[in-house]
């Protein structure tokens, strides 16, 4: 693995006969070498009927002999004195774990990891395995079902070790899916996360430098600037909520008890993000009363289940949420356990886009905004037009050409525009998801990721003919309708009442990925579900 990351022992489970059984790894012979040496085992002695007394402590002029098996007094690792009341433990080096991964449709597969399986090394065995296109934006995210609770994996964790700190019994699982904001503050328009009311303290202390110049500079450090606001904080042990002024500091999260102020005096010591998790609240107005959609949660390491201990926070935009959480992740990644560990991950995952993926089937359509420039192919040769002005014009000319095209790209007979082929060459296309609603189209992209450009086509509810590009920009999904019409036997598609028409779903969406036409953003991303 590149980037200096372990190699990881990721395999299916054992089928029935063998060493393992009930999806719970076993000990595995070596051969025909010699046979395993085993340790003692204590063992269970039934008491008699009648009570022993215990015996009166008595001193002892021998000197404490110490225990030569310390590991059968810690019911976390003896299989004797371990229970599932006690919890799983922690992880083994060397030991086979069973990790189970859902897919967004429900469906499971389990795998076999080693203790130092990272979440970046799993996805790419999904990858694989799920005949995927690979990309950075593959997550592992650890869901909590009966507390609405979700976060991203970060690449360099270890997934057993996030397993073994779940309570037994409990809907926890583990989600295979896109996240595209997952390095989305480390890339051009990073500015936006960090909207400059929320950042004016480092901005008052840099006078000189622009707001971008500023968390640009911040960013390539691998660093983070103060983050301040206010947020609606829920009592310990009640269910009010009441707003206060949060400053996020390297030293931790504090709220001021007086207004704005940043008096040491008016200062509360809130959280230690350095021993805590960040996770997004999915359903916090059913299960928290939280006063807007947009809450999030602070999860220290020793709360294991149960709402006790939880640090709910609620903000009032989904804007300045993602600022807040982004604030977070970078903070976090820069104590002293994981270093600049965090923008390390998107620079390995950046290096491995320039590589070469493995030998199998690759999309028939796949459009990268980061490989598209801008070409002038009327002289004998083709040129790149760097002028944003001539690019402008360029686009515009092009678009005036496209509303004139009306032959079918596929050079089909008259007869045959309207085929059924024709009509439903789109459902082969991964960014199209039939028939859902408008509530879950905005639940997936949410899920996914609520980064310009992401979308999805669906088939329209309220006209049974008609189709929806679902498309987010600044952190809002949009809905645009898709119509289909006829004109001297050509079916074609418009969104623009057909100023501009298109043979098909594909060259609309293909179209659109290129130039943004009436759309506020081109098409970057497409919103899509694997069956694992």
């Amino acid at each position: 693995m590149e980037g200096g990351a372990q190699p990881s022992s990721l395999r299916d489970p054992p089928g029935p006969g063998s060493a393992e059984q009930d999806g719970v790894p076993g000990e595995r012979d070596g051969g025909e070498g010699p046979p395993e040496v085993k340790r003692s085992q204590p063992l269970f002695i039934h008491s008699s009927s009648r009570p022993v007394p215990p015996e009166e402590p008595r001193a002892s002029s021998l000197p404490a002999i110490p225990n030569p098996f310390p590991e059968l007094c810690s019911p976390s690792n003896s299989p004797i004195l371990s229970s599932p009341a006690l919890g799983q433990g922690p992880p083994r080096e060397g030991a086979s774990h069973v990790v189970k991964v859902f897919g967004e449709d429900g469906a499971c597969r389990s795998l076999e990891a080693s203790a130092a399986t990272t979440a970046r090394q799993l996805c790419e065995t999904l990858v694989r395995r799920t005949r995927a296109l690979q990309d950075q934006s593959w997550a592992l995210v650890e869901l909590h079902q009966h507390l609405a609770l979700e976060r991203c994996l970060e690449d360099h964790e270890a997934v057993v070790e996030v397993q073994s700190s779940w309570p037994p019994g409990a809907d926890s699982r583990f989600v295979f899916r896109k996240n595209f904001a997952k390095y989305e503050l480390f890339k051009s328009n990073a500015q936006s996360l960090f909207p400059e009311v929320m950042v004016s303290s480092c901005l008052e202390a840099n006078k000189s430098m622009a707001h971008s110049e500023l968390i640009q500079n911040f960013l390539n450090s691998g660093s983070c600037p103060e983050v301040q606001g206010f947020l609606h904080l829920r009592e310990p042990g009640r269910k009010v909520w009441k707003r206060f002024h949060f400053s996020l500091r390297r030293s931790g999260l504090y709220y001021s008890t007086k207004g704005t102020s940043k008096d040491p005096r008016h200062l509360q010591y809130f959280a230690d993000l350095t021993e805590s998790n960040i996770y997004y609240v999915t359903q916090g107005k059913k299960l928290y009363g939280t006063p807007t959609e947009f809450g999030f949660c602070i999860k220290p390491h020793k709360v294991r289940s149960g709402v006790k201990g939880l640090k709910l926070l609620c903000s009032e935009d989904e804007q300045s949420r993602s600022c807040w959480m982004a604030a977070f992740r970078l903070f976090k990644a820069r104590s002293p356990q994981y270093g600049m560990q965090l923008y390390r991950n998107y620079q390995q995952a950046q290096a491995r886009l320039s590589q070469p993926s493995w030998i199998g089937p690759t999309p028939l359509r796949s459009v990268s905004d980061n490989a598209l420039v801008a070409m002038d192919f009327s002289g004998c040769t083709g040129r790149v037009i760097e002028n944003p002005s001539e690019v402008l014009t360029v686009a515009l000319e092009e678009a005036q050409a496209w509303r004139k095209k009306t032959t079918h790209r596929y050079s089909l007979p008259a007869a045959c525009q309207s085929s059924p082929l024709s009509a439903a060459i789109h459902r082969t296309q991964p960014w199209f998801h039939g028939r859902i609603s408008r509530e879950d189209t905005q639940q997936l992209i949410g899920r996914q990721g609520l980064v310009d450009g992401v979308f999805l086509v669906r088939e329209s509810q309220r006209n049974p003919k008609g189709f929806v590009l679902s498309l987010c920009h600044l952190q809002r999904v949009k809905h645009y309708l898709i119509l289909p019409s006829e004109e001297e036997g050509r079916l074609y598609f418009t969104m623009d009442d057909g100023q501009t028409r298109f043979a098909d779903l594909i060259q609309l969406v293909e179209f659109h990925q290129i130039n943004r036409g009436i759309l506020p953003c081109k098409l970057r991303h497409y919103c899509t579900c694997v069956a694992l």
